[in-house]
This record gives structure tokens, sequence and C-alpha cells, in this order.
């Protein structure tokens, strides 16, 4: 316990899914967390619940892929917390569908959400990270960044930007003392994960429970992504830059 003492956490996506997971761990490792959720999302419930339990949370509603709500967001956070000096660039949702029937907004809808977002949200909170010391940016990928996946062109699209843009942050501000890193889990057993391989099966591609076993032996818990974030985002992964870190049970390693 402990291990984000003194670091002040805001992470996109933080009230459901894996990002809750992370938010309510990083808040039980001694971190000032900020959730930054859509407003119709449990956010609020989620910060009152993890400030009943005795940790500090926040919650800030505002859309990420908003230039103005962003920045609005970001300024909240360091007037209640102070600088932040982890970032977890979680939000993020899926597309699933042929690529020919995929159209202009389908495309700008995603790379809005997955990719926009990421530099909407970093570069608003580069500056007061770079002042505090230093910090980590943690962005969330997924194997999909390496994997291709039928019906999922631009799902995998996002995830490779993601991917690269991890990695060129941590090149331009290393010797600011940032990391950077993306983390890139295999299916996931939570109410996105499941949704995905549902569409991906309405749409014809084959992902049943034995392909999934021989793949990745079972579906990835929230909480383990969530524990590949607080290795990021803590001081024991202090020379970890740069990297990918694949939660996937050996699925891209087969």
């Amino acid at each position: 316990m402990g291990r984000l003492t003194g670091k002040v956490a805001l992470i996109t996506g933080g009230a459901g899914g894996c990002g809750l997971a992370a938010s309510e761990l990083f808040a039980r490792e001694g971190a000032k967390v900020a959730i930054l959720d859509l407003p119709h999302s449990d956010g609020m419930a989620v910060a009152e619940r993890i400030n009943a339990s005795g940790g500090s949370a926040y919650f800030i509603a505002a859309d990420v892929s908003n230039a103005d709500q962003v920045q609005d967001a970001v300024a909240q956070v360091q007037q209640h917390f102070g600088a932040i000096t982890v970032l977890m660039n979680h939000a993020g949702t899926i597309h699933v569908g042929p690529f020919l029937e995929t159209s202009e907004n389908d495309w700008d809808r995603l790379m809005a959400i997955n990719v926009k977002s990421m530099f909407l949200v970093t570069r608003a909170v580069l500056p007061g990270m770079i002042a505090a010391g230093g910090g980590s940016v943690i962005c969330t990928s997924s194997i999909s960044g390496v994997v291709g996946t039928p019906m999922e062109v631009l799902y995998c699209t996002t995830k490779g930007a993601c991917h690269m843009f991890a990695r060129a942050i941590s090149v331009e501000f290393r010797e600011r003392n940032i990391r950077s890193n993306a983390i890139c889990p295999g299916f996931i057993g939570t109410a996105h994960g499941r949704r995905e391989l549902d569409l991906l099966r309405e749409h014809g591609t084959e992902i049943s429970d034995s392909m999934l076993q021989d793949m990745q032996g079972r579906l990835c818990a929230p909480s383990e992504v969530a524990s590949a974030a607080l290795f990021l985002a803590s001081d024991d992964s202090s020379f970890v830059n740069g990297a990918h870190l694949f939660v996937d049970n050996a699925y891209t390693a087969i």
C-alpha cells in the first residue's frame, strides 16, 4: 500500500470497466484520483464511494474529445488537487463492422474518442506535470494495436495510433522527466469487452470460447489491467519509458 502516495492521478474513462478498477486501486495506493468521464457515467458515485472509504477522489464530467471541455476539466483538477503527476488516457470505445460499410462519420467518431482525446488531455496536462518535476503518462492501447482483427479496421487503426503516441511522447519529453507507456490488454471480461466479442460474432468473426482459451487462456480481469497501470504509474517503473506492456497472457507471443 502507498505506492502512489503524494501523486495526483487523472484517469479518463475512470468511471467504468478497467478505468474504474484503476481509479479504485490508485486511490487505495494513496493517490488523489481525478475521474474524468461523461456526465451520464457513474463517476460521481464512484468518487463518493472512494471518499467514503478513506480515499481521495474528485469527479469531473467532460467529453474528452472536446478541447474546451478538456481544458476546463484539467484546470478544475489542478485547482482541486494541484499538479497532475499521473495521467491515464483510458477513455475509448469500439467500432465493429465491415470496412466497406464504414462511414466517414464512424471514422471521425472513433478517431475523436480514441485518438484525439489522448492528444487533447495530454497536451493540457503536460505543462503542469513538467512544472511539478515530471510524471507518468499511461495510454490504454490493445492487442489490436499490433494484431489485426476482421471487422475492426477502425478500432485497430486507433490503437496503432495509441501505440505510437505513447512512444513518441516518451522520446520528446524524456529529458523533462516524463515517462510515457502504453498498456495493451487482450480480450477483457468487462461489459465493454463482452460486447465487443458479441459484435464480432454477429458479424461472422469466429471467436468461440475454445478459441479464446487457445489465444489467451481466459478473459483478462479489469483488476489485472489496473495492476499493470499501477506499476507504470508508480516509481517502481522509474526506468520504463516508451514501452508497450502487453496484458494478454501471451496472446501476442504465440
